[in-house]
């Protein structure tokens, strides 16, 4: 097999149809069972390929994987694997998959969490793969994580994560407005369904990943309305809510927090538009 030939061939024909050169090697080195780094080193990538008898079967299931690709298949779908920030998360068909500007969040949610120098309480609202809840739980040893998730497909992957991971995350599988009746925390972050029901969808997220993780009603605020009820029932006294948001909505989401909160404060992602918000709970 002349895998350079190969993928060169595949990035051009990923290229010429619009998707990522990326994704070829991320397809490669799949079927190699390599990591990307290690496909651009010659002395690994000609190990593993004397391991196998026939290297026409490697270039078929390369194809085979450039094909679902090419039809418009996430490529972290095909491979198994998302990556977010440092994490490797195992998702599949029936759950979304994490997005970098959900990483911003995370990263300066962490600081706070810091901060505060003792063991406490995170609840993430519509936990889906996982990807908050354990990045918080790796890299907070006395937090106590709590994930909220009542889908039973997207409950399959993030029971995966949390073991695969090996991060001490709670599972509560049930509705975001009646889980945890009683209990106070320090942080609740929530990334749920915003994108209004009639927005249209490039075709790979459309056709492939769960509409009832990616649409939020009317105007794509009915269920982050019901997250932000949640969490101004689940927080202690001067606790600090985290919501992702589409860009459009940071005005909306700021007027839905007012009642039951203050410092409300809209943050930019790298592209500096307004990706998700925090506040805090006033006193009851």
């Amino acid at each position: 097999m002349d895998f350079r030939g190969e993928l060169q061939r595949a990035k051009r024909e990923f290229r010429e149809s619009g998707y990522a050169e990326i994704d070829a090697e991320l397809l490669l080195a799949q079927v190699l069972g390599i990591t990307r780094m290690e496909l651009h080193n010659t002395v690994i990538v000609e190990r593993v390929l004397e391991n196998f008898e026939n290297s026409d079967d490697l270039f078929e299931q390369f194809e085979a994987l450039c094909v679902r690709r090419l039809g418009g298949e996430p490529v972290q779908y095909i491979t198994g694997v998302a990556y977010f920030c440092d994490l490797s998360l195992q998702v599949g068909r029936g759950v979304l998959i994490p997005r970098p500007e959900t990483e911003l969040l995370v990263e300066n949610v962490l600081p706070h969490l810091r901060s505060l120098d003792r063991a406490t309480s995170v609840i993430d609202l519509g936990s889906g793969s996982g990807a908050i809840a354990i990045a918080i739980a790796a890299q907070i040893p006395l937090a106590h994580v709590i994930a909220v998730e009542n889908d039973p497909e997207a409950l399959v992957w993030l029971r995966k994560n949390i073991e695969a991971n090996d991060v001490d995350v709670r599972v509560v599988p049930e509705d975001v407005e009646d889980a945890l009746q009683g209990v106070k925390a320090d942080l609740v972050v929530a990334n749920p369904p915003y994108i209004p029901n009639d927005q249209d969808l490039p075709f790979e997220v459309k056709n492939y990943e769960p509409h009832p993780a990616l649409f939020g009603g009317k105007g794509g605020m009915e269920i982050p309305r019901r997250f932000i009820r949640a969490a101004a029932r689940l927080l202690k006294d001067g606790g600090i809510f985290v919501m992702e948001h589409g860009e459009d909505q940071a005005s909306t989401v700021e007027e839905a927090l007012r009642a039951d909160f203050t410092d409300i404060r809209i943050h930019n992602d790298l592209n500096n538009r307004p990706r998700w918000t925090s506040a805090q709970r006033v006193s009851r």
